[in-house]
């Protein structure tokens, strides 16, 4: 059988999911519900296994883990980003990547939709005055016929376009890789701040795209505008975007990743009163994370069998 590491179990998914039995029973498990404390626990831990099965991406797959781990053949990530892996290392090394497109993708577009609900409605803080005997009333807007910019137009993007247009909301979207997508009229990234009611961030982490969102975006954006992200934190650089809302320079934000995770006590996020936050939540319902376990296991079998999908990097891309 052969040998599966799974270093990062933590809180456990994968042991109490409907998939564990059936890969235990395939295969050698050297398993772990803790976190790495670091790499070298991480290179212990993968030790001489052929696969690794990742849950967590704060297990950051270097150069250093993969020169260290020279049986590793394969690395199957639970969740559509790879930004926690060194590609082009996993490359030299032999190591095929594989992760889990579109499983989560309805599952993190409706919880995008849901954090514009919340940020728009300001149901949080309605909730609290309620609950508190307090009757506040007419601080909502209305999100039909407003505009929605939609930033990366992926699996997340399309779905939750289609969300928003069902709202009533006008749709207008900007990709990175317009070219993949023939026929569709994209907008260009001016037009977006400076248009859009509602700026929704679906794009992937890469050097590219880290603090894409800064101080200058914010000051084309208008003064109303609501910012949802639920791709990665440090797409938008967080301090400008603090200072943002402080200034009220855009009416608000509904975030559900951040560039430290979990988020420090005392976070100045946690400080504005027009910020909605969800804990990097968006795509772990039971559907969604059944289904990309289940996609991740069957992705390692695939591999073993020499039918290899859903790659995203590795020994395929090294020349």
């Amino acid at each position: 059988m052969p040998r599966i590491s799974i270093p990062d179990d933590s809180p456990p998914v994968l042991a109490t999911s409907a998939v564990f039995p059936a890969l235990k029973g395939r295969a050698e498990l050297d398993y772990h519900d803790t976190l790495p404390a670091s790499e070298d626990v991480l290179i212990e831990r993968i030790g001489a296994a052929e696969v690794a099965l990742n849950i967590r991406a704060s297990s950051r797959f270097t150069e250093r883990v993969f020169a260290a781990c020279p049986r590793l053949r394969l690395l199957s990530v639970w969740g559509t980003g790879t930004d926690h892996v060194d590609l082009a290392s996993a490359a030299r090394h032999g190591v095929t990547v594989t992760h889990t497109p579109g499983v989560s993708a309805r599952s993190i577009a409706e919880h995008a939709l849901a954090l514009l609900f919340a940020v728009a409605r300001r149901i949080p803080e309605m909730d609290t005055a309620t609950r508190r005997g307090a009757w506040p009333r007419g601080r909502s807007i209305e999100l039909c016929g407003k505009t929605c910019g939609v930033m990366g137009y992926g699996a997340i993007g399309r779905h939750f376009a289609g969300l928003a247009a069902g709202v009533g909301m006008r749709v207008i979207v900007w990709t990175m890789h317009p070219a993949r997508y023939p026929g569709v009229d994209f907008v260009e990234l001016g037009e977006i701040y400076g248009a859009s009611d509602v700026v929704s961030l679906h794009l992937r982490l890469s050097p590219e795209t880290e603090n894409f969102v800064n101080a200058a975006q914010f000051a084309l954006m208008k003064p109303g505008a609501i910012l949802i992200n639920t791709a990665r934190g440090a797409i938008v650089h967080e301090a400008a975007l603090v200072e943002a809302l402080a200034a009220r320079r855009i009416a608000g934000a509904g975030l559900d990743v951040f560039a430290t995770e979990p988020l420090p006590p005392r976070h100045p996020f946690t400080l504005l009163d027009n910020v909605v936050l969800t804990p990097h939540c968006a795509g772990i319902t039971p559907e969604a994370l059944e289904a990309g376990l289940a996609m991740a296991v069957e992705n390692i079998w695939d591999f073993l069998a020499g039918r290899p999908r859903n790659q995203v990097g590795g020994a395929e891309i090294a020349h």
